[in-house]
């Protein structure tokens, strides 16, 4: 990530980015040189939401940047310039609150993502400079949301229940977190049998995984997100064209798992637990079927109408589990 985030002190040279709205736009050029109200005139721009307009110094080197500001929200603002801009770092030269700040430039570092896993890509891109009372809070919600995007984009073959588990225990590593998965069998033995039932027929063994960080005499804050890591919809199978993004079914996990990250960076005064039953809904000889009556943690039986309702059946187990907590 530090390819396109710079601290403040690692770049004297930034070139400033200008916010400007429609109704500023008058009052700008006739504080302007001649020379750059006739470049920005030449050019087009208007300060239109998402316009920007770079402009030249006396010796024609990039000397700073113009944007007009956008409609939808401070998170939008830079977004639509990252992969426009020259190749340069810049820095924003506005009167904008912290949070503004913060938003705006977090949505530069989600505009610059790249799934980079199986196909390079070394095209350079633009940097932006981060003032010091945002850099360490940018980065780290810049970070979380990374972690999701590339779990989700990462397919099955290389992110199953086992790799969604050692996703977590990277995470609980990190920040000193105990970790743990309860697997296969063995959740029967620990009473998850829904969990067990939906993953059962795959060859990656269905699991139940377990965070736990924070001081026991903390107030207790337990995520709960959905692992299915490939659904194929069991005996009640998609078409090819509704299977064909089912790797994404364990975002629910993944988003857990950052929320737990940036609760932990950030130290937040409570007991965290994270739990994501993790399965791939599979077709075999032993995968569970319609008219299935099955057994939940929490002592109910649920009669299975279509095998591809998995996600509730597999969190019911896990809140139930997370309900027994005081």
């Amino acid at each position: 990530m530090n390819d396109f985030y710079v601290t403040e002190q690692a770049d004297s040279q930034a070139i400033p980015l200008i916010p400007l709205r429609q109704d500023e736009f008058e009052s700008w050029k006739a504080s302007a040189s001649a020379a750059q109200r006739r470049w920005v005139e030449a050019s087009g721009f208007n300060a239109a939401a998402s316009q920007f307009c770079t402009l030249p110094g006396p010796d024609g080197s990039l000397q700073s940047g113009l944007f007009g500001l956008a409609e939808q929200g401070w998170l939008y603002q830079l977004a639509p310039l990252v992969a426009s801009l020259p190749c340069q770092t810049y820095r924003l030269q506005c009167d904008w609150t912290r949070e503004q700040r913060l938003q705006a430039s977090l949505g530069w570092g989600l505009a610059s993502y790249r799934f980079d896993r199986y196909k390079a890509n070394d095209t350079p891109r633009a940097a932006l400079q981060l003032a010091a009372d945002i850099d360490a809070d940018v980065r780290s919600f810049c970070e979380a949301q990374f972690l999701v995007r590339n779990l989700v984009n990462t397919p099955t073959e290389h992110l199953g229940p086992a790799q969604l588990a050692d996703a977590a225990t990277r995470e609980a590593d990190l920040f000193e977190a105990a970790s743990a998965s309860i697997t296969g069998p063995d959740l029967l033995t620990h009473n998850f049998p829904a969990i067990h039932a939906v993953g059962r027929a795959s060859a990656s063994q269905p699991r139940l995984v377990e965070l736990d960080w924070g001081e026991e005499d903390l107030p207790l804050l337990t995520l709960v997100g959905k692992g299915v890591c490939f659904d194929s919809g069991g005996l009640d199978m998609k078409s090819s064209s509704g299977m064909a993004l089912m790797k994404k079914d364990m975002g629910g996990g993944a988003h857990a798992l950052a929320l737990a990250r940036l609760v932990m960076q950030h130290r937040l005064p409570v007991r965290l637990k994270l739990l994501i039953p993790a399965v791939e809904n599979s077709v075999s000889g032993n995968a569970y079927r319609p008219g299935d009556v099955i057994a939940t943690r929490k002592g109910l039986t649920v009669e299975i109408g279509n095998t591809d309702a998995e996600g509730r059946v597999v969190l019911a187990d896990a809140l139930a589990y997370a309900c027994e907590q005081q």
